[in-house]
């Protein structure tokens, strides 16, 4: 799938001129967001049908730092799915200078308007398969 481009906004930045740290994160998530809407399940679509998909774990490891109008490439994979809970990998390369500046995840549970869980085969067939086919594919 084709991978999400964030390019560095000068308000993101620091007085050092770098990337906040705080701003990985909203990337992680505009990058997400995209993957959902580009499968054909974004978050609108899922809300209809009274599935949310709060984040319950964060994980970032910083390698390099970004500044002011760099490009940054975002892969997004599904590293892991259980049914009722996901776990969602992020890289994010500087694609001025090739180097991976960041390796995250985020962690994942499905629940209803309600806010208690659900198992996604159950509430939504559909979704669950594309997510269930994702990860298995996540080797090949």
């Amino acid at each position: 799938m084709e991978k999400y481009i964030h390019k560095v906004h000068y308000y993101e930045t620091d007085k050092m001129g770098i990337t906040h740290h705080s701003n990985y994160i909203r990337w992680m998530e505009e990058a997400r967001v995209d993957y959902l809407e580009k499968l054909g399940w974004g978050y609108d679509k899922l809300e209809k049908l009274g599935v949310a998909s709060p984040v319950i774990e964060i994980k970032c490891d910083y390698k390099n730092s970004t500044k002011f109008n760099d490009n940054i490439e975002i892969e997004v994979k599904i590293r892991e799915y259980k049914g009722v809970r996901m776990t969602i990998s992020y890289e994010m390369k500087n694609k001025n200078t090739e180097q991976i500046v960041l390796i995250g995840e985020s962690k994942h549970c499905f629940v209803n308007r309600e806010g208690k869980p659900i198992i996604l085969k159950k509430q939504c067939p559909e979704f669950h398969e594309i997510f269930n086919t994702l990860y298995n594919k996540k080797d090949s």
